[in-house]
């Protein structure tokens, strides 16, 4: 590996390279000794790391790994990629495959000190379905325009997935081993429960886990920039928990030309627009708090704790998530109902996607059976836990650490997730989770629009910054 050091030294030499090489060589050994495998990936050039996760990014994005739900998806193809391309440089891994090409790659990277608990180091590998037709680019194409690399998983999660593989490669290439053990896992099935992924493997494979205490996935470290130009990054300590569900209304069939007062779709959208209308009250956890508290003292604004949400607006266009953390949700997402426009169904369904904040699921069940009334079914269609975790860790020190080494000015913080990641299915192991997936973005980009949404791109620079930060991190986690 040639540093920076190095290449000064080469280019006052005239580029007679081998003599100049080994004689750093010899330095660097005679300074480091035993240690010198520890060489921290900060006093190198990472500029080639940084490239390199720019184009498996992209060759990622190039590889349709598209979850449709219900058990549809296909992860076979990504998953030899990244197969192979642990194995290039002589990392070995293993693909668990839950169901036909319902692919999970787990590899085990060997640490320093075998006493201290491993780190498990997580992403997904499948994307959502994107219809092209809606797209200015190929979703699929993974092309660099406008200082941003595009395609569907640019942002969730294959930028991510490739920062994980570049830095990887990277200490393989240089022989280097972290203080403790790092299993890293890229799942399948992200997307749509979990179930051929990471709940696949924490209930069929745990051994692949064992040792391990911690881990890092999607969603945290990111910028959000403030009016006056300061910059917090907001690392995701807490997970909203789900609960989807299936409202059912029974009815008295008839033809579309009588008068019926026992018609299963007026009772049932009389009750799906009191829950879509419905004004949750607000309930501040404790992540919730000490980030408006720290957006608070920087903005200068006023922190009042019996209501938040006056803060929202010095948070941009993220607001649009976190304002989702500050209550329970209740959306309604789908409706089914009736067959011919001259008959009245017998019955109507509809789609609920409830989303409880951490201490707060009994109050989501009881106010969704309280709005409904008696008469109408709940079915759950899939339920799953809220998370909240300490803040205070040496973990998140090690986060703060790297993302102020690279960024002094910035202001590391709490946030809960509106959504959730395979942390979920990781705590089940006992294992404590967190979003760090670092990114320094520009202020004017609406980032969180871009999860599932129409042209989502990454930026250039973002995940060059995030190599460096992620690579700091996992050198001192």
């Amino acid at each position: 590996m040639v540093t920076i050091a190095m290449s000064r030294a080469l280019r006052k030499n005239g580029g007679n390279g081998l003599p100049i090489l080994l004689a750093f060589y010899m330095r660097r050994q005679e300074v480091l000794g035993e240690n010198a495998n520890m060489t921290n990936i900060k006093a190198l050039d990472l500029t080639h790391v940084e490239d390199e996760a720019i184009r498996i990014c992209q060759e990622l994005i190039r590889i349709p790994s598209v979850n449709y739900g219900q058990g549809n998806g296909d992860e076979a193809a990504v998953a030899a990629y990244v197969l192979a391309s642990l194995a290039e440089v002589g990392i070995t891994a293993k693909i668990y495959e839950s169901a036909p090409n319902r692919c999970n790659v787990i590899a085990r990277i060997s640490g320093t000190d075998s006493s201290r608990p491993g780190l498990v180091v997580h992403g997904h590998i499948d994307v959502v379905p994107a219809n092209a037709d809606e797209w200015s680019v190929d979703p699929f194409g993974g092309i660099i325009k406008d200082g941003m690399i595009w395609g569907r998983g640019a942002v969730d999660m294959k930028n991510t997935d490739a920062m994980i593989l570049a830095i990887v490669r990277e200490w393989a290439r240089r022989g280097y081993k972290p203080s403790r053990d790092i299993v890293l896992a890229f799942f399948a099935d992200e997307e749509a429960g979990m179930n051929f992924g990471s709940r696949f493997m924490t209930s069929k494979h745990p051994e692949v886990f064992a040792g391990c205490t911690e881990a890092i996935s999607e969603v945290g470290g990111f910028s959000v920039t403030l009016a006056d130009g300061q910059r917090l990054y907001f690392v995701e300590a807490a997970q909203k928990g789900l609960h989807w569900m299936k409202l059912t209304a029974q009815g008295r069939a008839g033809h579309g030309s009588m008068i019926n007062d026992e018609n299963a779709i007026t009772a049932l959208s009389k009750a799906v627009s009191k829950i879509g209308n419905h004004e949750w009250p607000q309930r501040y956890t404790q992540t919730v708090k000490d980030l408006f508290r720290e957006v608070a003292r920087v903005t200068g604004k006023a922190y009042d704790e019996k209501d938040l949400r006056p803060l929202l607006k010095e948070i941009g266009s993220t607001a649009r998530m976190i304002g989702a953390t500050l209550q329970n949700t209740a959306n309604p997402t789908m409706l089914e109902a009736g067959y011919k426009a001259n008959v009245i169904p017998g019955s109507a369904s509809a789609v609920i996607d409830g989303r409880f904040l951490p201490g707060y699921e009994d109050e989501l069940n009881a106010t969704i059976r309280a709005i409904i009334g008696p008469d109408i079914q709940i079915e759950t269609i899939a339920q799953d836990i809220a998370l909240e975790v300490d803040f205070n860790a040496p973990l998140v020190e090690a986060m703060k650490a790297a993302l102020l080494r690279e960024d002094p000015e910035g202001i590391p913080v709490p946030y809960l997730m509106s959504g959730g990641t395979d942390n979920k299915a990781l705590s089940e192991l006992g294992i404590i989770g967190y979003g760090f997936s670092p990114l320094r973005l520009p202020p004017d980009l609406d980032f969180m629009s871009l999860f599932h949404g129409v042209d989502e791109r990454v930026p250039v620079d973002g995940i060059r910054f995030g190599v460096r930060v992620l690579a700091d991190f996992l050198e001192h986690a």
